[in-house]
């Protein structure tokens, strides 16, 4: 039995989320199949992060177990063969076997892309979210200034989020007005779920002038949901690289996270 990791990239606009269900299309049932036919036997994965119903992946990371003995490139161009155009494999690699897709990260990051113009998107409207109020993006780097650190983040999680703890550590967040786009990276050791909507939410909301930058610092020492703004939409969202211990030799993020995506401008991320 070899453990294998795999990095993974998706559009979710056609997908109701990550996570295997019944009856809808998700990322993870599309994945195992794919595997399954290269494998010659039914294959499950583990993913480091689930993904809501329309966000996408530049950089999601999965692993699975098989005694299937192929070479690594039949796990990438075999895999990518029985996929859709909406899913590809970037990498494959077998790993060491205490190694977890979820539970060894170490970090994960997050990327959120504004539309910021008057006129709605065409081609690109399931890729980023809309908002035609002007954003400062000054305004909105100097609140998410307040969010950095080890925080109860009880104020940003779902209703129906199962984490243990609302203790999360942000690491970085940085905001960028690239053009007509705003873009905002955020990398933390965890997220709930919701996490990086809810903040995309509230710093727009500060961005558009509706609230004071404080108010950040307000909705997070709150720490109710009802406080904060509404979910931000979920198009603007990219899971967009995982970050593991050197021992794994899992690819840096640079090296595969966001490859051909010239329309979304690289933002800068200090701390990565």
């Amino acid at each position: 039995m070899t453990r294998w990791a795999l990095g993974v990239e998706y559009n979710g606009a056609r997908f109701c989320g990550w996570q295997s269900q019944i009856g809808v299309p998700t990322v993870q049932d599309a994945l195992e199949r794919a595997l399954a036919a290269v494998a010659c036997e039914p294959v499950r994965v583990v993913a480091a992060g689930r993904t809501d119903a329309g966000v996408h992946a530049l950089g999601q990371v999965v692993h699975f177990d098989s005694q299937a003995m192929r070479r690594a490139e039949a796990f990438v161009r075999g895999t990518n063969a029985h996929l859709g155009e909406d899913v590809a494999v970037l990498w494959a690699q077998p790993v060491a076997e205490d190694f977890h897709a979820r539970f060894s990260a170490r970090a994960r990051r997050y990327r959120y892309v504004w539309l910021n113009r008057r006129v709605r998107p065409g081609p690109f409207r399931d890729h980023v979210s809309f908002e035609y109020r002007p954003l400062d993006a000054a305004r909105m780097q100097e609140a998410a200034m307040t969010l950095l650190g080890c925080h109860d983040f009880s104020a940003f999680r779902a209703a129906q989020c199962q984490a243990k703890s609302p203790v999360r550590t942000v690491h970085a967040l940085s905001i960028q007005r690239i053009g007509p786009l705003v873009v905002m990276r955020i990398r933390a050791d965890a997220f709930l779920h919701h996490m990086v909507r809810n903040i995309a939410g509230v710093l727009a909301a500060i961005g558009a002038g509706e609230r004071p930058v404080s108010w950040a610092g307000a909705v997070l020492a709150a720490r109710e949901r009802a406080a904060a703004a509404n979910t931000a939409s979920p198009h603007g969202l990219y899971f967009e690289a995982v970050e593991y211990p050197e021992q794994y030799g899992i690819p840096a993020a640079h090296e595969v996270a966001g490859v051909g995506l010239p329309f979304f401008a690289e933002a800068g991320l200090p701390g990565c």
